[in-house]
């Protein structure tokens, strides 16, 4: 980084400065991780790091930090061995997902829940139902059941779900937000009977029997698009006062595992709205980075609906769109080119999924749309198909789209499945893979098991041929599909050990802890176009960092799991913990409160 008046630059010399200039704080006595983007785990690390009006001034010497940066006021903070990183940048997730997860109730499995069967899931939904926001929404809602982890192997069907409620519609929502199932009062609520067809891009599920669907009675389980009118019936009937405070939930989660940098990713043009209204009240603690759906912003004849900005607003800012273009591979949704292990009950032989955009030219249409109009494109690719279609559909407009050579940074998300040579493509094109690495732990076995068979799935999150390529990689939590749990997102990285068999699932996989870190700083800093400005601990960069309990560098691997998130600092001021940060964390103080009219519309 250049300096700055009155700021230590690199080489360690110092610029005229005022007499009066003095640190706001300076940290030393732990492990600091600089994670710039040419550092080495054999670096030797700095001893200090000195911030003064939000931004980092000194990264080195101690003494030489207190006789430059100390002053009367000037707060010398000693993090007694613990170690000091950049604060954590979320590649992909969703912000007012985060606060829904932590509003409905919890159908997750350990070690996020404690959900074992059916009969656990049922009774977590009764609870709900008598709590102030479940006595007061119009649907019984849930979240994150797995049928995976489920003692019967299979989804909860209308039957199961009625036992919760005949007369309230229930919606039980799967972990992948790509699925759901509801009683038999939700599929009234959503029309869907025998002679109801399956729409485009999803599956209205249907009880056994001779009578082909689509026109068997519905069982309940709802796939894709036919799923997504259940999320968004059912989140309509919440209380406003749930509603209000999705946001100030997931600011305050996010924080919680040391992240300063989230995204709301999928938008709905509305949804888009709703989160600068709330950031017009109230900024938010920490930044957003907000991507519209690309199907309703690059049909809009505006010229820019998204109203993209590098700069942020009272902490948000708008940087493009995010296409769908498949489903979920734990739920057996996702586009591959080749079948699944086990298909699905009621699917056919020989069944791979299926796209959520089945002609490519509605692709294309969308990514030269969103490079003609300067907006940034993320795209959900989950199986190796819907990437084929992905790659077909860049390389395309990249030839068409002037400038040719432009610096896009398109974002693949998820690439779960991406093959080798895909890859490859990736480096050739300029996109950037962002894998959601935690399935290795949550879904590992049930690939090898159910999904991909043993030898595809040692190859899923594949981060090691990117690292091979020399490409910039990033990784993420997605949630509400997992917890944005930052410190798994790093140990799934470099163990890649199973939850439930323990296994190492595809060991020549496996990343060195730097890279990990990277994937979830500086990495994630340059998707965003941001690496000038956040991402590592430099002289010139905001003062965004996190404590940690322990240094993931140097604890053996299959520690960094056990390690915690003890403090998040935005802009040099303490976020989280909520008291230190003078907060009690509620909707109003933890962020913001958000505006009523927001709709949740699933992900992810």
């Amino acid at each position: 980084m250049s300096g700055q008046p009155g700021v230590t630059t690199d080489a360690g010399d110092v610029q005229a400065a005022a007499p009066y200039d003095e640190a706001d704080v300076i940290f030393h006595g732990g492990e600091i991780v600089t994670a710039a983007a040419d550092s080495q785990e054999s670096d030797p690390r700095p001893e200090a790091v000195a911030v003064k009006d939000g931004v980092i001034v000194h990264v080195g010497d101690y003494q030489e930090a207190v006789d430059r940066w100390q002053g009367p006021r000037t707060k010398v903070r000693d993090l007694a061995g613990r170690a000091l990183l950049p604060g954590f940048i979320d590649a992909h997730g969703h912000l007012g997902g985060i606060g829904l997860q932590a509003t409905l109730a919890n159908l997750l499995a350990a070690p996020d829940g404690d959900v074992t069967d059916i009969d656990s899931l049922l009774n977590k939904l009764r609870a709900w139902a008598k709590t102030p926001v479940g006595a007061f929404s119009k649907w019984i809602i849930g979240f994150g059941y797995d049928d995976a982890m489920l003692a019967e192997g299979r989804h909860p069907t209308r039957e199961d779900l009625d036992k919760v409620s005949t007369t309230r519609p229930v919606l039980a929502i799967h972990q992948s937000f790509h699925l759901g199932a509801v009683n038999s009062r939700g599929l009234r609520e959503l029309g869907y009977t025998r002679a109801t067809a399956d729409p485009d891009g999803g599956v209205i599920r249907r009880q056994p029997g001779p009578v082909a669907r689509p026109f068997g009675e519905p069982n309940g389980v709802l796939e894709e698009t036919a799923f997504s009118p259940a999320s968004e019936k059912a989140t309509e009937g919440l209380p406003l006062t749930a509603m209000a405070a999705l946001f100030s939930k997931g600011v305050a989660s996010a924080a919680s595992f040391g992240f300063t940098t989230v995204q709301e990713g999928g938008a709905t043009l509305k949804n888009l709205k709703a989160l600068r209204d709330a950031a017009a009240l109230k900024p938010f603690k920490i930044d957003v980075v907000a991507y519209a759906r690309a199907d309703e912003a690059t049909a809009s004849p505006e010229p820019d609906p998204v109203g993209v900005s590098q700069e942020y607003h009272r902490g948000v800012r708008a940087a493009g769109v995010k296409m769908y273009l498949d489903g979920s591979p734990q739920g057996r949704t996702a586009w591959l080119t080749k079948p699944y292990e086990e298909r699905p009950e009621g699917t056919p032989e020989g069944y791979c999924g299926y796209p959520t955009i089945e002609d490519p030219k509605v692709v294309l249409d969308q990514v030269s749309t969103a490079y003609a109009r300067g907006w940034q494109v993320l795209a959900h690719v989950n199986g190796d198909a819907a990437i084929d279609q992905f790659i077909e559909a860049v390389r395309t407009a990249s030839a068409e789209v002037e400038p040719a050579d432009a610096d896009r940074r398109t974002v693949a998300i998820h690439a779960q499945t991406a093959r080798e040579e895909q890859i490859e493509d990736f480096a050739r094109l300029g996109v950037i893979p962002s894998f959601f690495s935690m399935h290795t732990y949550y879904w590992g076995d049930w690939y090898r098991k159910t999904v991909l068979g043993p030898e595809r799935a040692a190859t899923i999150s594949p981060a090691r041929w990117a690292v091979d390529r020399g490409m910039v990689y990033t990784s993420h939590h997605d949630a509400p599909v997992a917890l944005p749990n930052s410190i798994a997102i790093l140990s799934s990285q470099v163990t890649r050990r199973t939850r439930t068999d323990q296994v190492v699932l595809g060991p020549e996989q496996c990343v060195s802890a730097l890279d990990a870190v990277k994937s979830i700083t500086i990495h994630a800093a340059h998707q965003y176009f941001e690496q000038d400005r956040k991402g590592s601990i430099e002289v010139g960069k905001l003062a965004d960092l996190v404590i940690l309990s322990a240094n993931p560098l140097t604890v053996p691997p299959e520690e960094i799991k056990d390690i915690a998130v003890a403090e998040t600092i935005k802009k040099g001021t303490t976020i989280h913990p909520a008291t230190a940060a003078g907060t009690d964390g509620d909707a109003s103080e933890a962020g913001l409160e958000t505006p009523t009219d927001y709709q949740w519309h699933g992900c992810c």
